[in-house]
């Protein structure tokens, strides 16, 4: 057997037991992978759906463009079925989300426009706002809106929850399911509670989101609104396809514990997913004691660990943000280390004269040179070198003329294989802010006194 296009292997997805990562929690933990579609994402189902109810209305015509503001998920799903069924697409996106996602979507041709994060949903700059006046601007075009676009859960109601039901063989007691578009918490729930009305739908949300209040109070809280990293979950506005009378509770997971949980998830069980799976079974192990023994508790996971490299998978960007402590040497043991010593810095208009004498006493070969206290660049003996043997009169020139970029900066938090990797024929040492604002130099010779310390 053998299927007609890549869009007929939507779906099915299989349903893991997690064995390891959610010990101590009661009852039977179920995972639906849907990292198994085509894109690597639950969003192919929807993102089908939606084209093919626009191709019935006619809201979406032949030759169209397919314009949408998507995360990447969603954008993937809608840019394969636009390769199959022959659209074009623009996307609008935030700065937040992963390069990985950003480049998967311009891998199957999309077109990619990113916009800051940081604004308001009404914002001209925001990724909401340019697809709406991209879907004014270009002709025979169609936004799906994913969020209000209702063709979103009936996708969940019509293939995710019967999926689900008939996997369980109806002995779901709990989904659990982080909730952004709110369209597969909303579809699946709706369908799995018409089939028992017991069956507890619950939403994972993110700090700096609006839904967790907004469900126990009613009141839209924009004090609760503020920028997070977790990506895919979480929003700042209410989408029609949030069914809050579907989702018994949401719990809120930090940033920290979402993105360690996703790491968890591939080391303990082997499933490579991305961060709104860590937050989902972040969420599910804060909420432990609602469970008993024999429960049956399925997780969604909603897309694959590969568009997350540079982020969750990372340990460089988890120290950046003080999200990963561990054994390895970071700039702040390497600077503990060291002896105490002042950096010897020069002032841009210093000779060049001036500056091979400070060389010399100091028996150093690189010094940063500064200009109005501020660190602006380097100066080396080879490029003092190179600079007399082509003109020997720059003896008495201010060093701004040959000098050379500065030092890479470093965080305190940077790790050992990170800064050895920047030390090089061009930087033979980096810059780092210790935590009285103090600029302190770590060199090769440091890293080598604090592996050997």
């Amino acid at each position: 057997m053998w299927y007609n296009n890549i869009l007929e292997t939507i779906g099915n997805t299989p349903l893991v037991k997690l064995n390891t990562i959610t010990k101590g929690v009661p009852g039977t933990i179920l995972a639906k992978i849907e990292t198994t579609n085509p894109g690597n994402s639950i969003k192919d189902r929807m993102a089908v759906k939606m084209i093919e109810d626009a191709e019935k209305s006619g809201k979406l015509k032949p030759g169209g463009t397919i314009i949408e503001g998507t995360s990447g998920n969603t954008g993937m799903g809608l840019a394969m079925a636009a390769i199959i069924k022959g659209y074009k697409c623009i996307f609008t996106t935030t700065d937040k989300q992963s390069k990985e996602k950003v480049d998967a979507l311009r891998a199957f041709g999309a077109e990619v426009i990113v916009c800051p994060t940081n604004v308001e949903p009404e914002d001209p700059r925001s990724y909401y706002s340019v697809s709406s006046r991209l879907e004014r601007e270009v002709p025979n075009s169609w936004k799906p809106n994913q969020y209000d676009n209702l063709a979103n859960s009936q996708a969940h109601y019509e293939q995710t929850g019967p999926e689900i039901w008939e996997q369980t063989e109806g002995k779901i007691t709990h989904l659990v399911v982080g909730v952004g578009t709110g369209g597969t918490i909303s579809g699946t729930g709706k369908y799995l509670k018409e089939k028992n009305p017991d069956i507890k739908i619950w939403g994972i949300d993110t700090y700096g989101s609006v839904f967790k209040k907004y469900k126990e109070t009613g009141i839209f809280d924009k004090d609760e609104i503020y920028p997070y990293i977790t990506e895919g979950i979480g929003e700042d506005f209410l989408p029609a396809n949030v069914n809050f009378d579907v989702i018994d509770l949401f719990e809120k997971v930090t940033d920290k514990d979402a993105a360690l949980m996703t790491r968890d998830i591939a080391r303990k069980e082997g499933i490579f997913v991305g961060n709104s799976a860590g937050a989902a079974i972040g969420g599910l192990i804060q909420l432990k004691d609602k469970l008993k023994p024999e429960d049956v508790v399925v997780v969604i996971f909603h897309d694959h660990g590969s568009r997350y490299m540079g982020k969750m998978y990372n340990e460089d960007w988890l120290r950046e943000r003080g999200f990963l402590q561990d054994e390895k040497l970071t700039a702040k043991s390497i600077l503990a280390k060291k002896e105490n010593t002042e950096i010897v810095t020069l002032d841009a208009q210093k000779s060049v004269l001036e500056a091979i004498n400070t060389i010399k006493s100091m028996n150093i070969s690189q010094i940063p040179v500064t200009q109005q206290g501020m660190i602006v660049g380097k100066i080396a003996e080879s490029d003092i070198l190179s600079a007399l043997l082509e003109n020997p009169g720059l003896k008495s020139a201010p060093i701004s003329e040959i000098m050379t970029a500065t030092f890479p900066f470093v965080d305190l938090n940077t790790s050992i294989d990170k800064i050895s990797s920047l030390i090089n024929k061009e930087n033979s040492a980096v810059l780092v802010e210790d935590e009285s604002g103090k600029i302190e130099i770590i060199t090769q010779y440091d890293i080598i006194n604090a592996i050997s310390g």
